[in-house]
């Protein structure tokens, strides 16, 4: 720690009841990654900006995770051509909570049925039937890998380092690996054409080229779809599971990102299409969806897979670029084929986080296994939880109380002003938050314990539930609740985030909020997207786009304006109405430059004295600083602070790569 000679704070005050909105540049790059090889990826146009935070990783050339940078197709096992083509192989369901059963599903893109009675608040869920099992296939499993390889492939070849871990895994008749690869400029092997769209069959330690064709755009549903149908009639076994391997976003940042096609990718629509397509042509069930890419480990996401799987693996937290361990997961099976996905699941799991154990990244890990069919149960109850909040919220104090303790809820994919926001926050910890105003509250939770059957996590995400939802702790623009508006899972949830929105950018603390506007002419909501409402959400969505942030809300309001005292010492006083509107207090820290002409930002602190009873608060700041050993102050951004420390983010340059260091403050 080094003393400051020159600085001065501000305190900036947060807004609780309305959201920090922030307009996304055209101007910008498309894509921001989060760090030199991490599996997230942020599309300006579609929601948050991120900045990177985790350091390079690679696979070394005998298959393990490494700190490397720069390793080619060297791996234990190289990555051979073998072009010779492999032979093929050639009742309604409830899944939980109030399930209807016999819904009329001729309409085949859509498999899932949604509905509230705005009357009684009930939800109703149905969804297209498939076969329990897929029996008549071959004993085993068949994993199928949707290798979307993008700048993780091109710029560090851990697409390549995956496709060598499979080629390491025990050799087996019953387990294989069938992958389509593209997404990416340039593949950093000698096998895998970049000009073309090919799939591989990896088993028994080989690996051949069994299809191969133009080039496709990895980020369309349909390229998804047609993968999943040649697979499904040519690779099918008794056991089924498919990976989505590239970067994720959460439920309205997408996921297979391609850097081939202006970063087109999937948004949950688009995933909910393509599994459709691949069910009503096939017929088939998984037994498990999951994703090896960052931030998919949610709600939203769940209730899209429930339809077409028995499990989702996803991780809440951003992953480190080296991912799963398909070394691991091809072992076991080939030791264990009629494992079931559960079991399966516990394998991935416990294996990713010994390879991130094995990398230093453990600290923020975070892998879950969700029993799909307990997904409706959870939907159900949480539609409860969400119906008490939303009418709670009606009283202002309840109102700021609950948004004041959201905002302290555990998140995911940085959240701050140098790594961006992702806006997803782990769902039990919403519900704790907000569990004095539901007497749902408990049932909400055990449905959500229920559905989650295993997880691991670091020490940074040690109370995280295992399943996140979007929540904005800082809106980008009008697309990103657009999207979550379609995908949403409960009509008074979507009014609770509406409610905080519309009335700060347009509205008062005294405006009535009616939660109309989601539920037809016969009171009731129905979840999910129609192509035909598109313009219709987009437009009324657009009361974000016109709310300019300037810094000053007038929604902050003091009883004792901000100035100093007879001491010296920095303070203000909250009104009532300033109460009620802030959601937090902390200051920004200036240095001036060597000069006196120009005034630096270096970060935000916490080093303050502040009363929510009273609404006073006094800057408490002592002039020290975190710098490095030549004297330069180094800028650091608060993420997360808990009773043992602070988490700070610092912006820095890695090897060349602009990215973000995390540092531990106890």
């Amino acid at each position: 720690m080094k003393k400051m000679r020159k600085c001065f704070i501000c305190i900036i005050m947060t807004i609780a009841l309305i959201l920090s909105v922030t307009a996304c540049s055209s101007d910008d790059d498309d894509i921001v990654q989060d760090g030199p090889g991490t599996k997230q990826e942020i599309d300006n146009n579609q929601s948050s900006n991120n900045s990177g935070k985790d350091s390079d990783k690679q696979n070394s050339d005998n298959g393990q995770k490494s700190d490397n940078t720069d390793t080619d197709a060297g791996q234990k096992n190289d990555v051979t051509d073998n072009t010779n083509s492999q032979d093929n192989n050639g009742s309604e369901n409830s899944q939980g909570g109030n399930t209807a059963q016999n819904d009329d599903f001729s309409d085949l893109s859509k498999n899932i049925k949604m509905s509230v009675n705005g009357k009684t608040g009930d939800i109703t869920i149905s969804r297209r039937s498939l076969p329990s099992q897929n029996s008549g296939d071959p004993e085993g499993w068949t994993i199928f890998v949707y290798l979307c390889a993008t700048a993780l492939e091109s710029k560090y070849g851990m697409g390549t380092g995956d496709l060598a871990e499979m080629l390491d895994a025990a050799a087996s008749n019953k387990v294989r690996f069938v992958v389509q690869t593209g997404g990416t400029k340039q593949w950093q092997n000698q096998v895998i054409d970049t000009s073309k769209s090919q799939r591989y069959l990896v088993q028994n330690e080989d690996i051949q080229l069994v299809d191969e064709g133009k080039t496709v755009n990895m980020g369309d549903a349909e390229s998804l779809k047609d993968f999943l149908v040649w697979g499904l009639d040519n690779y099918s076994s008794q056991h089924i599971g498919l990976i989505l391997w590239n970067h994720g976003g959460g439920s309205i940042t997408r996921v297979c990102f391609d850097e081939t096609n202006d970063w087109d990718s999937l948004d949950l629509k688009d995933l909910d299409e393509a599994l459709a397509g691949a069910l009503n042509g096939t017929g088939k069930r998984f037994d498990f969806i999951g994703f090896d890419a960052c931030l998919m480990g949610t709600i939203e996401t769940a209730n899209i897979l429930t339809t077409y799987a028995d499990y989702m693996y996803g991780s809440e937290e951003t992953e480190p670029g080296s991912g799963w361990d398909y070394t691991e997961i091809g072992s076991y099976l080939a030791s264990h084929p009629d494992a079931d996905g559960a079991a399966l699941g516990e394998v991935v799991a416990n294996t990713y986080y010994a390879a991130c154990e094995y990398e230093g990244d453990e600290m923020g890990a975070t892998l879950s296994i969700i029993d799909l069919s307990k997904i409706d149960a959870l939907l159900t109850s949480f539609n409860a939880f969400a119906k008490d909040m939303y009418e709670a919220g009606d009283n202002y104090d309840n109102r700021a109380d609950m948004v004041r303790t959201i905002s302290k809820v555990d998140n995911f994919g940085g959240n701050n002003k140098t790594e961006g926001y992702t806006n997803m926050v782990d769902l039990g910890g919403l519900i704790d938050s907000c569990s004095s105003y539901s007497n749902n509250a408990a049932a909400a939770k055990k449905a959500l314990e229920d559905a989650v059957i295993y997880k691991v996590s670091g020490y940074m995400h040690e109370g995280a539930s295992g399943l996140s939802t979007y929540y904005p702790l800082s809106v980008q623009g009008s697309e990103e609740l657009s999207i979550f508006g379609n995908v949403c899972v409960s009509p008074y949830y979507l009014s609770f985030v509406d409610r905080q929105n519309s009335m700060g950018t347009g509205g008062s603390w005294e405006t009535e909020y009616d939660d109309d506007t989601w539920f037809d002419d016969d009171d009731y909501w129905d979840w999910g997207y129609d192509d035909d409402d598109y313009e219709y959400w987009d437009d009324y969505w657009d009361y974000l786009d016109g709310y300019e942030t300037t810094g000053e809300s007038p929604f902050i309001t003091f009883a004792n304006e901000p100035g100093v005292d007879d001491d010296g010492i920095y303070w203000f006083e909250l009104d009532d109405d300033g109460w009620y509107a802030a959601a937090d207090v902390y200051a920004v820290v200036y240095q001036l430059s060597e000069d006196g002409q120009d005034i630096i930002e270096i970060g935000d602190t916490y080093d303050i004295n502040g009363d929510w009873e009273s609404g006073i608060f006094y800057d408490n700041f002592d002039g020290y600083w975190l710098s490095l050993p030549d004297g330069q102050n180094l800028a650091t951004y608060i993420v997360d602070t808990t009773d043992e420390y602070i988490l700070y983010t610092s912006p820095i340059s890695l090897n060349g790569y602009d990215t973000n260091l995390r540092i531990r403050q106890y």
